[in-house]
């Protein structure tokens, strides 16, 4: 089973690009996107072409804003959206899809913004997000995949000390969130197979940023540890653009 993983940066400007060119060649069984920056109907209608998947997509009340979408090739069991905190649910920001073996979570998380003034938001987030995770968890495994929207360590961005606690994404706030993710039973499922690489999935628009590869790793698949015996590999595909960040893959013999 191949799951792919993508913040598109909007779905109307992705789709005017090589994206359908891209995702057949990419084939995924599920593919998740995030910031489709759309209305439900208006994403339905940008993927038309895809009619062959089921199509499931949580939208933002505020329009042009965030959105989750996400297609399968098989009819999940179940498909829910949002965790049930009023605080949270108005961003479209999760769907959760449940199938044989596993629940797999879509996200968009909060970015903490400009002079980081949403990181009060984003910690409480973090906290509402972690308990919602760990109900699902209770049932079966989980596989979290989506832009998180945190450089975990060092390793996980160009100019770490430039951005340290100066930058939404590189703050101790941000990093513990994701320390404490990890500790409920969670694997970064990348880094598992990758534990040295320097590699990114997002990049700046600005200053050539792609060009010369000064770039963040935002994008994960968290994976329950009682899976990770199922995971035969983890990609981050750097070779498709059309988005400022890059889609990124898993395999799973389940």
């Amino acid at each position: 089973m191949k799951l792919i993983s993508w913040n598109i940066n909007g779905i109307r400007a992705i789709t005017k690009k090589d994206f359908f060119e891209d995702f057949s060649k990419m084939d995924p069984d599920v593919l998740c996107l995030q910031e489709t920056k759309a209305q439900d109907g208006e994403v339905e209608k940008a993927l038309l072409q895809l009619s062959t998947y089921h199509q499931y997509y949580n939208s933002a009340e505020r329009k042009g804003y965030s959105g989750v979408a996400l297609l399968s090739k098989k009819k999940p069991l179940t498909v829910t959206y949002d965790m049930g905190v009023e605080a949270h649910d108005q961003e479209g920001r999760i769907i959760c899809a449940e199938f044989d073996a596993f629940y797999l979570v879509n996200v968009y998380v909060p970015n903490s913004g400009q002079g980081l003034v949403r990181l009060d938001y984003r910690q409480q987030w973090d906290t509402d997000f972690r308990n919602y995770l760990s109900n699902l968890k209770a049932s079966k495994p989980v596989i979290l995949c989506g832009d998180l929207n945190v450089a975990h360590q060092a390793i996980d961005l160009k100019n770490d000390k430039a951005n340290y606690n100066k930058s939404a994404g590189y703050t101790q706030v941000e990093i513990d969130g994701m320390d404490l993710l990890l500790d409920t039973g969670f694997t970064d499922s990348w880094r598992h197979f990758h534990p040295d690489t320097e590699a990114y999935t997002y990049w700046s628009y600005r200053f050539k940023a792609r060009e010369r590869n000064t770039g963040w790793r935002l994008d994960y698949f968290l994976v329950s540890n009682s899976l990770m015996d199922k995971v035969k590999n983890v990609e981050i595909l750097s070779e498709y653009h059309g988005s400022d960040h890059c889609p990124i893959q898993i395999e799973l013999d389940v």
